[in-house]
């Protein structure tokens, strides 16, 4: 009987919108929902059929993660055959206020305090930096790089990426720069290593800041660089730096601690000081989620506290704090390329990884790493690198023009 009433179902749904999947049933049966395809969804049991019905997003992916589902094709035309799948279901990309995800709401990440933003990093870092190691480039650049073209390996690319925002902010030799959210130290040591930098990297994750630290010493760089297990909020008064960058770190401040964020940024930087923000935002100008049921899946298994503002907000409590901005530029293509080049070192290294991580938290980043790429090539999320200054009486460091960021190229 159910195996029945599911078989009309995806009938149905294949006479609305044909889609390029094959669903392979548990009784055997197979079920094509649209033209010959290479990808299949294989229902393992009666009880998994659920996942297919009215899917979202994130019931696919937690279908597939817990092992109910199971999926044969390249992972990028899985996901889109999972969108399609989504959008037969809910007619638009629906948009809505995030609720709070069952892993925020059991480990009591609501309030971003000290507390829970360590547990929600521990939670997304901390898996293991061989599990990192097998897909990111050498120097482990855990953020969007930055491509001449598309030809451009990723390798370089991320060496591109730590030399514009070195460029960007104009740290000259002896400066010191304040990195929050260093991850394993790549920017800290570029900045030292190229520009003569004395470089802080701070870190909440336990893994990173071990590794980091390895890597600076073995770089001969410990004199100039110092990586700490550290919250920014806990940096003290007496602490000033020339220069601050954060990439990648303030998608985990919070939408309502953004004014705080900002504040401590100003306060930390001396007067004349550059600082540089990457980070992801919403396309939404009501900072809600990706539809489709894919924030829910991030908030579920990726990041438990993740919150994306639209660029607007963070401008506006950028511009609050005191900082003057200078200038906005979208990476959002430059992710997407990133990403792409992750899903593909994913991919090809999937046995290692279920090896070091397990089956199910690699179908996870299978999932996340790909679903993610196709996100950014479609506009649904953006990336920002907003570069402003704390300016003393209308003063301004920086040349009148951006050709300081792209000369010798």
């Amino acid at each position: 009987m159910l195996q029945s009433k599911i078989s009309s179902y995806l009938a149905s749904m294949r006479k609305h919108q044909p889609i390029p999947v094959t669903v392979a049933l548990w009784d055997g049966s197979q079920i094509p929902l649209g033209p010959e395809s290479n990808v299949r969804i294989s229902v393992r049991s009666a009880s998994a059929a659920r996942f297919l019905l009215n899917p979202s997003l994130d019931s696919l992916g937690q279908g597939y993660v817990e092992g109910h589902l199971d999926v044969d094709g390249r992972i990028d035309e899985v996901f889109q055959v999972a969108e399609s799948l989504a959008r037969h279901s809910d007619g638009e990309p629906s948009r809505g206020r995030r609720p709070l995800g069952p892993i925020a709401r059991a480990i009591g990440l609501a309030s971003h305090s000290r507390k829970s933003d360590r547990r929600a990093i521990e939670h997304h870092y901390d898996v293991s930096n061989a599990f990192y190691a097998l897909w990111l480039d050498p120097q482990m650049v855990y953020s969007c790089a930055y491509f001449s073209d598309a030809s451009v390996d990723l390798a370089s690319a991320q060496t591109a990426k730590l030399e514009h925002i070195c460029r960007k902010i104009r740290i000259a030799p002896g400066q010191t720069l304040l990195d929050i959210g260093c991850g394993w130290g790549a920017l800290a040591m570029h900045a030292a290593r190229h520009h003569g930098a004395r470089v802080v990297g701070i870190t909440l994750s336990n893994r990173q800041f071990e590794l980091a630290r390895e890597r600076v010493n073995q770089a001969g760089l410990s004199e100039q660089v110092e990586i700490r297990l550290q919250d920014y909020r806990d940096l003290t008064e007496t602490e000033a730096f020339d220069r601050i960058t954060s990439v990648g770190m303030f998608e985990h401040v919070g939408l309502n601690r953004l004014g705080d964020y900002f504040s401590i940024v100003h306060r930390l930087l001396k007067p004349d000081g550059v600082t540089l923000n990457h980070g992801i935002t919403s396309s939404d100008v009501e900072h809600r989620e990706v539809g489709l049921g894919a924030g829910s899946f991030i908030d579920r298994y990726v990041f438990p506290d993740g919150e994306l503002p639209h660029v607007s907000l963070a401008i506006k409590e950028l511009s609050a704090s005191g900082l003057e901005l200078v200038d906005v530029e979208s990476l959002r293509r430059h992710y997407a390329l990133t990403l792409r080049h992750w899903s593909d070192a994913f991919e090809h290294q999937l046995e290692q990884l279920e090896s070091i991580a397990g089956t199910q938290r690699s179908r996870v980043w299978r999932v996340y790493l790909a679903g993610c790429a196709h996100a950014f090539a479609q506009g649904w999320i953006n990336v920002y690198q907003l570069l402003a200054v704390k300016g003393a009486s209308g003063s301004n460091p920086l040349p009148l023009t951006r050709d300081f960021m792209y000369l010798d190229r």
